[in-house]
């Protein structure tokens, strides 16, 4: 069988880096950007670098989370992940019996359906829910809104998103979820690392994986891609809020600046 390793180094990592105006007296961050060993995909090795101890635990979706506490006041906040992930490049999709598959057939207030999403959803489905109807349904949705860098925020719903015609990944994502969940697919929303022959793709990743027949399927909606083979999965979840690689809170600090390098290549 032939396998792809992925390998995030130095120089070809996660790395964010925090910058603020004025000292924080204390933050908390949970960090989700350690993968698992899935059924597609086997963490080598993986490595990630903290100014301080972080506490490890499992979330409720069985995501591997690290807690980052900081009591001392800190300006800049830097966080390091680096590691090896091979992938089976033959794999059509994932295997994922962690947490019962009918708990992503519910809707969040970033997800919810509007009637003209519902109408959207039936017309290029045919009310189908397979996976054609579904890649159909995806092309769709980038179609109806370009790839557009800038144009939303973290909190932006599929509603105000599908409203504007543009958004990136995360809004893709979140629509497609709800068309989905409308016509009775579960679907979970995946964040992690995406693999490109170009250095274009400099962030972390989000996408979509639709269970059907106990399979759970992607519907990498932003770039077209629907096998699990360029993909390394961090967390999966009803949206964002749930798989984001970072959140967090804090105290004091003034106005944030964060900046982000993600690079991943194959390793020969």
């Amino acid at each position: 069988m032939l396998k792809n390793r992925f390998t995030l180094l130095r120089h070809s990592y996660f790395n964010p880096l925090y910058f603020y105006e004025t000292p924080v007296k204390k933050s908390i961050q949970m960090l989700r950007v350690t993968p698992q060993t899935l059924a597609h995909q086997r963490v080598l090795s993986w490595q990630l670098t903290l100014p301080r101890y972080g506490q490890e635990i499992f979330d409720g979706f069985g995501n591997f989370c690290t807690v980052l506490n900081v009591n001392q006041p800190h300006q800049v906040l830097n966080i390091h992940a680096q590691g090896v992930v091979e992938i089976d490049d033959t794999s059509e999709y994932n295997s994922d019996t962690r947490i019962p598959v009918d708990i992503f057939i519910n809707s969040t207030d970033l997800t919810r359906i509007n009637p003209e999403m519902l109408e959207f959803a039936h017309k290029h489905t045919n009310g189908q829910a397979n996976r054609t109807a579904l890649s159909r349904l995806s092309l769709a949705v980038l179609e109806h809104m370009p790839y557009t860098p800038g144009s939303t925020h973290v909190a932006t719903s599929a509603a105000e998103a599908f409203e504007k015609r543009l958004g990136v990944c995360q809004d893709h994502t979140h629509v497609f979820l709800s068309c989905a969940r409308a016509l009775g697919v579960p679907a979970r929303y995946v964040s992690g690392y995406l693999y490109t022959a170009e250095d274009g793709h400099l962030a972390s990743h989000a996408w979509a994986e639709a269970c059907l027949n106990n399979h759970w399927f992607v519907f990498d909606i932003s770039n077209q891609l629907y096998q699990p083979i360029q993909h390394v999965q961090l967390a999966v979840g009803l949206d964002y809020n749930d798989a984001a690689p970072l959140r967090g809170m804090r105290q004091g600090g003034g106005q944030e600046h964060m900046e982000c390098l993600v690079r991943v290549r194959i390793m020969e």
